[in-house]
């Protein structure tokens, strides 16, 4: 089995990117069982009493009183509500754990740091790695005995492992499971050993970003740009839902989400492009074209073992999903919107509906 190196120009440098088989490890992670190495992840603890209350001052989620195991999605905003970080977080032991892309790592850890006054919190790199776990098999005994557990954990809990670290379930598609280790990073080999004796098999990070990209997750730094807004992407909803909780608090750029949330409408959207598999493929951040203009840029751009070559794309709101695209360097690579992953139908706000009220002379 020979591991392939993720390319060196793509957000996942010195990861791997598939062990010869990377349409096989797709399918191992749906009927099978699979665990795919994410240690160039970064990793940060929060300590301190006043850890929560403050986090939850500066960052979009209500996580002022997160309960024991408890995870979330997160977000730092600019001051007119733009993604600037993005990260998983987990509340464990007295202590808060994010986990962010490998670029984020120093610039987030600097900007918490920064941000801490007189609070009584003390923000860390942590040395662990990140273990994905994916598949229908993950609640096999076999498995669970690996992991020292009776039963998996609930979706968005987490519990902590022998020896160090935790397990928390992320969600997954209906019929399949998605794990997530954090282990202290000298015991990372040792614990991909355990797990392929129990018969869950390796798969590179190519395997992830396909059944990432298939459920629509958008990705920092990739699938964003800096003109991102929370709302373009579908990080909007409490714990467990988004990384945006509406019914908080004064944060950095709130005043942008509340706008767009209660007047306006967001000006892209995120959407699923199938592409034109015959020639070369496109690469993130080339425009997506529509009779000779740009309507969006591309994302992540990846082979899924069902659905062919499909990437990823911010592209304007309200663009059909019969609009004829065409993407790529040359922009001369045909692409098509996948119908079912176009965001619901626009809804009318409420700050909206009362001003409209108001013009109508309605009370």
């Amino acid at each position: 089995m020979t591991a392939v190196p993720a390319p060196d120009s793509g957000p996942d440098a010195g990861a791997i990117w598939h062990y010869g088989d990377p349409l096989g490890e797709q399918r191992a992670a749906e009927t099978e069982a699979v665990f795919v190495d994410r240690s160039h992840r970064a990793v940060i603890t929060l300590t301190g009493k006043d850890r929560q209350t403050w986090l939850h001052s500066i960052s979009t989620q209500h996580v002022s009183d997160l309960p024991e195991g408890a995870s979330t999605e997160n977000l730092s905003l600019d001051g007119q509500g733009r993604v600037e970080d993005h990260w998983i977080q987990t509340e464990l032991a007295d202590t808060t754990y994010l986990d962010t892309e490998p670029w984020r790592g120093e610039p987030l850890l600097s900007y918490l740091r920064k941000m801490v006054f007189w609070a009584a919190v003390t923000p860390e790199a942590a040395d662990l790695a990140v273990l994905s776990l994916l598949g229908s098999l993950l609640s096999d005994r076999a498995v669970l005995d690996v992991l020292g557990l009776d039963a998996l954990p609930a979706e968005m809990a987490a519990v902590p492992l022998a020896g160090g670290g935790f397990v928390r379930r992320m969600p997954a598609p209906a019929g399949q499971i998605a794990l997530e280790m954090l282990v202290p990073r000298a015991d990372c080999a040792d614990w991909q050993h355990r797990l392929t004796q129990a018969g869950v098999r390796p798969a590179g990070v190519w395997t992830y970003e396909a059944q990432r990209v298939a459920a629509k997750r958008p990705r920092l730094g990739v699938d964003t740009d800096e003109r991102t807004i929370p709302h373009e992407v579908g990080w909007i909803g409490g714990p467990g839902l988004g990384a945006v909780h509406l019914d908080k608090g004064c944060y950095r750029g709130q005043e942008t989400v509340a706008r767009v949330h209660n007047l306006g409408k967001p000006p892209r959207m995120l959407v699923l492009l199938h592409l034109d598999g015959s020639g070369d493929r496109p690469s993130t951040g080339d425009a997506v074209m529509a009779g000779g203009r740009a309507v969006g840029r591309v994302g992540t751009v990846v082979e899924h073992v069902d659905l062919g070559p499909v990437a990823l794309a911010l592209v304007k709101r309200g663009l059909p999903a019969d609009t004829e695209l065409t993407t790529g360097p040359d922009a001369d690579i045909a692409a098509v919107i996948d119908a079912e992953s176009l965001p619901p139908a626009d809804e009318v706000g409420a700050g909206r509906l009362a001003v409209e009220r108001l013009r109508r002379g309605v009370r």
